[in-house]
């Protein structure tokens, strides 16, 4: 299998996977809106979550704390402050497989919590991921 099927074959694995986009805004300057856009160019399932209503494109921002299945990873676009609440909710309710703590949203406290669970935690930006493959 050459290198180009390799990585076919691996994006078809994780399209049944689901990333989670917390944070997301309908302000297009913003970037978790970008990241909301990129991961669904790049063939990903995906779901946002805001503190309002809105549309990105056509993926719908959910708020509160909803139940979602499969989701694999979780990119946040939360300040290390307003992550607190979220933290039972991700590492007991939604149980990612990694936790990618975009730049602004470094959080030593929450990383710990994470790892403790088994949940992976990677300090990157999630549309410098996409746009060179490493996502």
């Amino acid at each position: 299998m050459n290198n180009q099927a390799g990585k076919r074959l691996l994006k078809q694995l994780f399209m049944n996977q689901k990333t989670l986009v917390i944070g997301a805004s309908e302000k297009p300057d913003r970037y978790s809106n970008m990241a909301v856009k990129s991961l669904q160019d790049h063939g990903y399932g995906v779901v946002a979550l805001g503190a309002r209503h809105g549309l990105i494109g056509k993926i719908e921002i959910l708020t509160g704390k909803p139940i979602i299945e499969n989701i694999d990873t979780v990119t946040l676009y939360l300040s290390p402050a307003n992550q607190k609440e979220y933290y039972s909710y991700i590492a007991d309710d939604v149980k990612p497989q990694r936790v990618i703590f975009n730049p602004g949203t470094e959080n030593m406290e929450f990383m710990k919590i994470l790892e403790r669970k088994g949940i992976n935690c990677v300090v990157a930006c999630t549309l410098v991921m996409l746009s060179t493959d490493q996502f």
